[in-house]
C-alpha cells in the first residue's frame, strides 16, 4: 500500500483543524502554527519549514498575516509544490501570493463557503469558490478533486467574481449578525420561525474570530460600496418610519 501524500498545513485555527479533519483520509497532513495546542488528532505537529516543503501546502492563516507568512514560506517552498490559501478574500490574497511567492511554484486560490458549525455533520453538499491563480490547469484539477473527492459544490470564478459576490453574501452577513449579538439578550421564548432563522444564521458566524471579520468587511475590495449602500438604504427607511 503506497504512502500517503504529505500535505503541509500553515495555521491550525479552528479552520485549520477542520481542514485537517477532513483531508487526513488522504493526507499525510504535517501542520504548523506557532500557538498550535496539543489537539493534533488529524496532523503531526512539525516546523515551518518541514510543513512548507511538503508537495502541497495550504494556508489557513488570517489575511493579516498573510504576507508575512508568504515572505517566511517562500524560500522554503519546494519546486513544482502547489500552494493553495483558503481565506475569505480572494483579490488580495492572490495578488500577494503572484508577488511574493517564486515562478516555481504553483498556485491556487479557493474560499471553502463553510466554516466549522456548518460543517459539522460533513462536506457533501457544502459550497467551495476555486481560483485561478497561476496556472488554468491547476485550478481545474484544484476544482475536480473537491467535486469527487470531498462531494463539495464547486464555482469556478475570478477573485475579483469571488469579491464582488462575497461583499454581499458574507459582508452583510456578518455586519447584521454583529448588531444582534451587540443587541443580546435577545427574546427566546416568543419567537416566530422567520426570526429563529435569523438567529440561526447568527449562531453560524457567532464563534468566528475577529479576524474573520476584519477580512471580510476591509479587506474585501467591494465591501465599503455594499456596506454603503445598506447604511444609506437603512437611513431611508428609518426616514420613512420617523416621518
Amino acid at each position: 500500500m503506497s504512502a500517503k501524500p504529505r500535505l503541509g498545513l500553515i495555521g491550525y485555527g479552528a479552520f485549520g483543524k477542520l481542514t485537517a479533519q477532513h483531508l487526513a483520509a488522504h493526507f499525510d497532513v504535517r501542520a504548523f502554527d506557532p500557538a498550535m495546542d496539543g489537539d493534533v488528532a488529524y496532523a503531526a505537529k512539525v516546523d515551518l519549514a518541514e510543513a512548507a516543503g511538503c508537495p502541497v501546502v495550504i494556508l489557513a492563516v488570517p489575511v493579516g498575516v498573510l504576507e508575512q507568512t508568504l515572505q517566511e514560506i517562500a524560500p522554503l517552498l519546494a519546486d513544482g509544490a502547489l500552494v493553495i490559501d483558503v481565506g475569505s478574500v480572494k483579490v488580495k490574497p492572490a495578488e500577494a501570493m503572484q508577488r511574493l511567492l517564486p515562478d516555481h511554484v504553483r498556485i491556487v486560490g479557493t474560499h471553502p463557503l463553510f466554516g466549522p458549525q456548518s460543517a459539522k455533520n460533513g462536506l457533501e453538499g457544502l459550497r467551495i469558490a476555486v481560483c485561478k491563480v497561476r496556472g488554468a490547469k491547476d485550478a481545474r484539477r484544484t476544482a475536480g478533486w473537491c467535486r469527487k473527492v470531498l462531494k463539495l459544490k464547486v464555482f469556478n470564478v475570478s477573485p475579483e467574481d469571488h469579491d464582488r459576490e462575497a461583499a454581499t453574501v458574507q459582508g452583510l452577513t456578518h455586519l447584521i449578525a454583529r448588531v444582534l449579538l451587540n443587541m443580546e439578550p435577545l427574546p427566546t421564548r416568543m419567537t416566530t420561525a422567520s426570526f429563529e432563522r435569523v438567529m440561526q444564521g447568527v449562531d453560524m458566524v457567532r464563534h468566528d474570530s475577529t479576524a474573520v471579520y476584519q477580512a471580510i468587511e476591509r479587506d474585501n475590495p467591494f465591501a465599503a460600496d455594499v456596506r454603503e449602500r445598506f447604511f444609506s438604504l437603512f437611513d431611508k427607511a428609518r426616514g420613512e418610519l420617523d416621518g
